[in-house]
Formats: structure tokens, sequence, C-alpha cells
């Protein structure tokens, strides 16, 4: 990423992994980003719009239209950021880009932004080895999306695979070198 990308869109989707998300807000917030979060429903079961407004300084957009703003969100968080962050990414949410579905707030935003778009997948390591999730890896890649991860570890389930979310402070160093 270039050193003019300086706001950030941290996109948050509903995989345990999501728990990490506060230290990588706060590390881009160190190094000079400015970050926006947009939380899908999903997300909000792992980590909550109050932990990641107060290390953002900024409201978490978490619907395609809220009452209290006059603007849409998509569009104007996709306007508004120099990189679109995924972190973590789940298969689901991997799928709906691959099909370039604009079912929600977060993937609605993604087709509209110009952009660079990177996704940081988490998941087992049965769904991330699955065929379905390499074509749809492959084919977001093809669309120009760059992919950090996984890394090998340990998963939520306890085992050992591929599937783990990279460190948020690696995350940071390749988002922001």
């Amino acid at each position: 990423m270039a050193k003019s990308v300086r706001r950030v869109v941290l996109g948050v989707t509903g995989s345990i992994a999501a728990y990490k998300t506060p230290q990588l807000v706060r590390g881009l917030v160190k190094k000079g980003a400015e970050v926006r979060c947009v939380l899908t429903p999903s997300a909000e079961h792992f980590v909550s719009p109050l932990s990641l407004a107060t290390v953002s300084r900024h409201p978490v957009a978490r619907a395609m239209f809220d009452p209290a703003l006059w603007e849409m969100a998509h569009l104007s968080l996709a306007s508004w950021a120099d990189l679109v962050l995924i972190a973590p990414a789940t298969a689901d949410f991997m799928s709906r880009l691959a099909q370039g579905r604009a079912s929600g707030l977060l993937d609605t935003l993604v087709l509209s932004t110009k952009s660079p778009v990177v996704v940081c997948p988490a998941m087992d390591a049965e769904m991330w080895e699955h065929p379905a999730t390499q074509a749809n890896v492959a084919r977001i890649k093809e669309y120009g999306y760059r992919v950090l991860g996984p890394e090998k570890g340990e998963l939520a389930s306890g085992k050992i695979g591929f599937g783990r979310l990279l460190d948020p402070d690696e995350i940071v160093r390749s988002v922001l070198k």
C-alpha cells in the first residue's frame, strides 16, 4: 500500500477472529491511519461496536440505511476510503465477494469502491481447503483484491492447520508499508 493511504475502512465479518480487530484498529491508528469500521450482523456476536468505536474514534457502521445519517453509508465510505480491509473474512463473505453480491452494507461497499481491497481470511482448516473456498479466493484475486493469509496455527476448533487470521501487527505492516 502506498504511503498516501491514510483512510482505511475495516470490514469485520462473523468469525471468532473478530475479537482481534480492536488490536488491528489500534495498530493502524498508531501508524497514522484514520479508520472507519463496518460490522456485519454476524460480527457483532464476536466484537462490540463500542469497542471498535472507542479505538477508532469514529462511529461504527452497521446498517445500509442509518436513519441518523443523510448519506448512504456504502457510497460515502466507499468514496472516503484509500483502502478497504476485510479482516477477518469468512468463507461466506468471500463467497459473496466472488459472486458480486450486494446483500449487506459491507459487500455493497466493496462493490462501490474504486480503492484497493485487501481480504484477510479466517476459518477452520477444512473450510479453507475446500475447493469452493479456493475457487472463491481465485475469483476475488482475479478482481484485483489482495488476499493476506491465512496462516497455519491453532484454530478455534483446537486443531492446528491453515485458516488462522494473520497476526494484527503483520496485517498492519503489510497494508501500511
